[in-house]
């Protein structure tokens, strides 16, 4: 079976399940409101005004995994990924089809998000915010780490065929673990997934990733996840 009408397929699946809307809602809604009241806290010497302005993604990006982890491990629940290999025999065919139909939505949601945010930054900041040039680049940036960090927890729910586990090691992981290394590392902890990726949304950075180079960091940890994810596919049994 062609790629289209595979990807036709998953993207139904994804819009028909209120919890994965209600995912993609969460990530405009989360990342723009705490960005908001950081905006509104920020003071007149604020060192980095454009992380002020998207300081809401680290609540967003929970959202963006929230979305991953189900649209993948939904096919884990009553045989349902039985079902989808009898129809699309191809496995590596149908895991490149979910991770774009995964991918599209959350790039879109997070673009605009990152628009949003920015807008919304500009006003409560106003002489104070970043430059449109830094905050266009930050809301780029936010598309782009909300998008892989969407496809990072995609492979590895395809790893532990469950959302709950996935969930259980993610969020605590990224709301504890990363902040406890960043503090006791001298730098180990800027090349994490979740740190790399917001690089791209600060004004200063005194580690050694550039936005783009954080955010290349970040897409060499999506990518091994999803090739672990399309290797676990391709050699278990549904």
């Amino acid at each position: 079976m062609p790629l289209a009408p595979v990807l036709l397929a998953e993207w139904i699946k994804i819009r028909t399940l209120r919890s994965l809307v209600g995912s993609l809602a969460g990530i405009l809604v989360a990342t723009a409101a705490f960005s908001a009241l950081a905006s509104a806290d920020a003071g007149t010497d604020d060192p980095d005004p454009l992380f002020s302005v998207f300081l809401g993604v680290g609540f967003g990006q929970i959202a963006a995994i929230a979305f991953g982890t189900t649209a993948l491990s939904s096919e884990f629940r009553g045989g349902a990924l039985r079902l989808t290999l009898a129809a699309v025999p191809d496995r590596r065919r149908w895991f490149a089809a979910k991770a774009t139909a995964i991918a599209l939505p959350v790039l879109a949601v997070g673009l605009l998000t990152g628009v949003v945010t920015l807008l919304v930054g500009k006003a409560v900041l106003g002489a104070l915010g970043p430059s449109w040039t830094e905050g266009l680049r930050g809301a780029v940036g936010c598309g782009l780490h909300l998008t892989l960090m969407a496809l990072f927890a995609t492979g590895l729910a395809a790893v532990l065929r469950s959302g709950v586990a996935t969930l259980s090691i993610l969020i605590p992981f990224l709301l504890i673990v990363s902040f406890v290394i960043g503090d006791l590392s001298a730098g180990v902890a800027d090349y994490l997934p979740d740190r790399a990726g917001q690089v791209a949304l600060h004004s200063t950075w005194e580690g050694s990733l550039g936005p783009w180079t954080g955010l290349a960091v970040a897409a060499v940890w999506t990518g091994a996840a999803l090739f672990a994810g399309a290797w676990s596919i391709q050699r278990r049994d549904a």
